[in-house]
């Protein structure tokens, strides 16, 4: 079911939180020792906010469409009296004593909150091997990786545990594991989501957003989560609209760009082969698909990289004298980090606001734009080179090349399953104008309401 569906159920008294909560006990016990997409499950918690939810929904007190519905979160979101890790030893014991903004919306919202979930560590990197609570394994193929930072998050959706989650993405690392994964998430508008209570990785880069099973599941989380938050000093003062997408929506006469160069440049066919079809189904629905040129990504993506780079250093700078205490991927990064010049910093933001101008002017040519999210479907566990068209790349500088700019431009972008490759699900990425999420998440409900999707996971 999605979160849509099993609301209807909750109030036509065809199940109860209760029973969505044991299921989703049951499906974690089952697959979990496999998946280890969890950090910790709260299964009394659990059931007493079910309880407390059953109880509200009979005397009609109705928190809407996420009242009684299993989620989790991300390890780095603070939630009271649960331990806020990010995964490195040096966090092992922090445990905050109160919930961080996105939580405080979710539980206002009557979402019932299953637990913490596995990450890369401090967010920083795509594979989710975490060294301290094991590697997160794809439910599409346990030898596969599920992608991050966000892995736990887009497993457990997928796999069916829980209905929703919370992810972070500072260079992609919600939309990766939703392309990798088969699972639909959303990089909000940079501001549009509160970072209050979250751990930072990046303070100018870094997003909150959700990931769910379907494209109007995932509005729904967004609709509870965004708005502006006076606990967070770059939280954006723009009013959030309802952003879910109306039944039988229409993308009729809609502007979608197809970029001419970067996106489609080095990517594996049956990657292109189903963006494509996805395309040729938008315009069967009516959109005009516009060949656009799009200002230098490859600028954009190094001008991220510098500033990742030189603010998660900045930011754990304190605990460096710990070395030990951090994973060794993560380490060299911030060791890294930390030789960048001040000037290139500087200068790395200074060409960030002249790309945000340059890229404004696509809005001008189209609505919205549609590429891969990923050049290839999920890697195998442990590769650090993939093949893609004759030519060996990195596998974090592939994973990463068509998202990790959309965080340095701060624009929303969805990813959303869009086929099978070789029997692993496909991410098509749509990407908007600031604060045009509702239009980027009605064309990703068009598309799935026409059939784009996937089957359900098997491991479900």
């Amino acid at each position: 079911m999605t979160i849509q569906e099993a609301a209807a159920a909750l109030r036509d008294k065809r199940i109860t939180p209760q029973e969505l909560v044991t299921s989703a006990i049951a499906r974690y016990d089952r697959m979990e020792p496999t998946l280890k997409s969890f950090i910790a499950l709260r299964p009394e918690y659990a059931q007493l906010r079910a309880e407390q939810a059953e109880r509200e929904l009979r005397l009609g007190r109705d928190r809407g469409p996420l009242h009684g519905i299993p989620i989790a979160i991300k390890d780095l979101f603070a939630m009271r009296g649960v331990r806020t890790t990010s995964e490195p030893e040096i966090f092992e014991h922090l445990e905050p004593d109160f919930n961080c903004t996105v939580v405080e919306r979710l539980e206002n919202a009557g979402a019932v909150i299953m637990g913490k979930l596995n990450m890369h560590e401090l967010a920083y990197g795509i594979t989710s091997q975490n060294p301290y609570h094991g590697a997160v394994r794809n439910p599409w193929d346990g030898e596969r990786s599920p992608g991050g930072s966000s892995g736990g998050s887009g497993a457990a959706v997928a796999a069916g545990i829980i209905y929703g989650a919370m992810g972070s993405d500072t260079g992609g690392s919600i939309r990766i594991p939703a392309s990798f994964c088969g699972c639909v998430g959303i990089k909000p508008t940079y501001g549009r989501v509160s970072r209050h209570g979250a751990l930072p990785l990046a303070y100018s880069l870094d997003h909150m957003g959700p990931m769910a099973r379907s494209v109007r599941d995932t509005a729904i989380m967004l609709n509870v989560i965004a708005g502006h938050d006076k606990k967070d000093e770059t939280s954006a003062r723009r009013p959030a609209p309802d952003f879910v997408p109306a039944p039988n929506c229409s993308i009729k006469g809609m502007r979608i760009g197809l970029p001419e160069s970067f996106f489609l440049d080095r990517v594996q066919p049956e990657v292109e082969t189903a963006v494509r079809a996805a395309l040729a189904k938008a315009e069967a629905l009516g959109a005009e698909i516009k060949p656009v040129w799009l200002p230098d990504m490859n600028a954009i993506n190094a001008v991220a990289q510098v500033i990742i780079m030189s603010e998660a250093s900045a930011i754990y700078e304190p605990y460096l004298e710990h070395r030990g205490r951090f994973g060794a991927d993560v380490l060299m990064r911030l060791d890294q980090g930390r030789l960048i010049p001040a000037t290139d910093y500087i200068n790395a933001q200074r060409l960030r606001r002249k790309m945000r101008s340059n890229f404004n002017r696509v809005w001008s040519e189209v609505d919205c734009l549609i590429a891969p999210t990923t050049p290839t479907t999920a890697p195998r566990i442990g590769e650090t080179v993939v093949r893609i068209n004759g030519r060996e790349e990195e596998v974090r500088l592939a994973t990463t090349r068509l998202v990790r700019g959309f965080n340095a431009l701060g624009l929303p972008a969805l990813s959303m399953p869009c086929g099978l490759g070789n029997g692993m699900p496909v991410g098509l990425q749509i990407i908007g104008p600031e604060f045009e999420e509702a239009m980027i998440l009605k064309v990703g409900a068009a598309l799935e309401d026409a059939g784009v999707k996937i089957p359900v996971c098997p491991m479900r």
